[in-house]
């Protein structure tokens, strides 16, 4: 065996940069993260082939002097971590982004790193270089004409040419560098963040002036997710126990492929935390698709104490003290703002609806709508929402397709009709708003899907509200109300079991098994009952009943990886709720049933008095809102 040795400062350097300095992207949010801990309120950043050529970055911050200058460069040196009162470095009490200490010289080890400061506005600025591992300087330079600190990074990872065959390509880096700012600059919107893409703006985010902090956050959070976001996101601001939860989450009609579009802060730090992620998703389970996700902006402010942040080098992971709190803090708080949503959706689904309403041929732009209105400006020209390519493929496979001539009434439909709603054999009704022989109320402001008018192609009901109308698809909204009903009997009776006639043994390692049957009590709860059965092991008791046909090992397996990954037992709830949703599906008024205009009014009534009739079980818009001031702009009127 070779005899061992110590490795040299640049090995050790270009080792740390393997773990700091993953790729472009890396480089700038350290950089970034040391101009706001230098207190920074404006932060340029320039940069091109993707951030391998070359990444300028400035910031008005305090700058250094000489000294601090040739210090900041080596490893391990750091101004941010606080000395506790023992004497020694306190890493349980973080309030700086940085703490390290490891960013310049990982990054001046595999690049062309230099550094112009000056700590005064009428002093003198220093200069300092590190090609490769190799300084040079600080030497006097010309001044930067105030405070503050230019950085500039070329040629990364020309030192270690081997990692340049890990990278994508320029337009991916500059994506990621892109995403690093947005994340940031939500993080602090006191802070004006300005990113330029090889001589375009990419990023421009002004500084947010009002003292108010969640004005501040909602100002910030629409410059740059867009004024939609803001229009169809609901206020969260919760508390337990000194853990203080704020931010926005979007209506489930409101939602995207990836989770790319949640953004998470804790203590203003932006994080990538599995938990949290897991805590989203489970709040969202009952409300969309698999595949469907919120766009959310959730800030976590705890004491210091309670949260670490020295678990990976990029800081972007962190460790509750109590993690079951936090979590059960951000379930909590999510599933209470959507339930007062009520049956609110979101206004894109008008404002697509709109977008599509002009002649074939006609450009995008025949469509100015009014400053203030509910629609959003340009959609038009935006590409359809997500709902729109599900809505055949969820229809299809329940067997009720819109537009589908079905006329007989199921026994579902008979039991599961909404309040008010009579069940009959043959339909009766043509398309006039009542045979009652009484004309409904034309405007009431007490309902806000206002009053059933007319039924088109015994699909939609038409309403006419206080200033629009309303168009309803009733399959949907039905589904949604009897899936809700469903819901609230299973919570009172609890879910049904069913013995089996020999136990399922299921075999796992013993952390896995260990895991499972630490929720032994929640998944009893749910139907499903456990015990160990030797090490690493365990048997399956009794399944939900409503479960038919149950793949037990497949699902004690999923589960076990769930905990481990969201500490949350989702794949049980979520089959239970698949369950319950197709119940609900073949219990609802079916499209293609003609209805009286009773049974329309009962239905819309009973959308206005349900949580979260605004969508169906899987994501999509039960009913698009239409203001008449829009529609006037459509034909011209206005």
């Amino acid at each position: 065996m070779s005899i061992i040795r110590r490795l040299s400062p640049e090995t050790v350097n270009r080792i740390a940069a393997g773990e700091v300095v993953e790729r472009p992207a890396s480089a700038v949010k350290e950089l970034v993260e040391n101009a706001l801990d230098a207190g920074a309120r404006r932060i340029d950043v320039r940069i091109e082939g993707g951030g391998l050529t070359r990444i300028v970055i400035e910031d008005d911050g305090s700058g250094m002097d000489a000294e601090g200058l040739e210090t900041a460069i080596e490893r391990h040196a750091t101004s941010k971590l606080p000395v506790g009162e023992d004497g020694q470095d306190d890493l349980l009490n973080i309030h700086s982004m940085g703490f390290r200490g490891e960013a310049l010289p990982s990054i001046g080890s595999v690049a062309r790193l230099t550094i112009t400061t000056q700590d005064e506005e009428l002093g003198g600025a220093w200069e300092l270089c590190v090609e490769g591992g190799t300084k040079s300087g600080p030497r006097p330079a010309p001044s930067l004409g105030r405070r503050g600190t230019r950085v500039e990074v070329c040629d990364l990872f020309y030192a270690t040419p081997a990692r340049l065959k890990f990278l994508k390509s320029e337009r991916a880096e500059s994506t990621a560098v892109a995403d690093v700012i947005k994340r940031l600059a939500l993080a602090r919107p006191d802070v004006g963040f300005f990113l330029t893409v090889e001589g375009r703006a990419r990023v421009s985010a002004p500084a947010e002036t009002t003292e108010d902090r969640d004005e501040a956050r909602r100002g910030r959070l629409s410059s740059i997710l867009g004024a939609d976001f803001g229009e169809n996101a609901l206020v969260i601001d919760q508390e337990r126990e000194g853990v203080h939860l704020t931010g926005l989450a979007s209506l489930p009609t409101y939602n995207r492929g990836s989770n790319q579009h949640q953004f998470l802060f804790v203590n203003g730090r932006p994080v990538k935390d599995k938990l949290i992620v897991g805590a989203v998703r489970g709040a969202y389970q009952d409300f969309l698709a698999r595949d469907r996700h919120p766009v959310v902006a959730l800030y976590v402010d705890l004491p210091t104490g309670h949260v670490d942040v020295n678990v990976h080098p990029a800081k972007a992971e962190v460790r509750f003290r109590d993690s079951g709190l936090v979590r059960g803090l951000i379930v909590g708080a999510l599933r209470h703002a959507l339930a007062g949503a009520g049956h609110r959706a979101s206004t894109t689904v008008a404002g697509y609806a709109l977008g599509r309403a002009r002649p074939e041929g006609a450009p995008s732009q025949a469509l100015p709508l009014r400053r203030g209105s509910s629609i959003s400006s340009g959609w038009a020209n935006r590409p359809s929402p997500a709902w729109e390519t599900q809505l055949s493929e969820h229809h299809e496979t329940s067997g009720y397709g819109y537009g589908e001539s079905q006329t007989e009434t199921s026994q579902y439909e008979r039991s599961d009709l909404a309040p008010g709603m009579s069940a009959r054999t043959e339909p009766s009704y043509g398309g006039e708003p009542s045979q009652s022989g009484s004309e409904p109320e034309t405007r009431h402001p007490d309902y806000p899907l206002g009053v059933a008018r007319a039924q088109v192609h015994a699909t939609y009901v038409i309403a006419q509200t206080e200033d629009g109308l309303v168009i309803v698809d009733q399959h949907a909204a039905h589904e949604r109300l009897v899936y809700e009903r469903m819901k609230k009997q299973l919570a009172a009776t609890g879910v049904a079991r069913q013995a089996l006639l020999v136990p399922e043994i299921v075999e796992l390692d013993e952390a896995e098994a260990r895991r499972v049957l630490d929720r032994a009590d929640q998944l009893a709860e749910l139907g499903l009952v456990i015990e160990p059965f030797g090490a690493g092991a365990l048997a399956v008791r009794e399944t939900p009943a409503l479960l038919k046909r149950l793949n037990v090992q497949g699902l004690i397996r999923d589960l076990a990886d769930e905990i481990a990954e969201y500490d949350e037992a989702l794949s049980l709830k979520e089959k239970l709720e698949e369950v319950v949703g197709t119940m609900a599906c073949h219990g609802s008024v079916r499209a293609g049933r003609r209805l009286t205009g009773e049974e329309m009014n009962a239905l819309l009534r009973e959308m206005e008095a349900t949580p979260h009739s605004g969508q169906c079980n899987h994501g999509r818009p039960t009913y698009v809102e239409l203001k008449l001031a829009d529609i006037e702009r459509l034909f011209g009127r206005r």
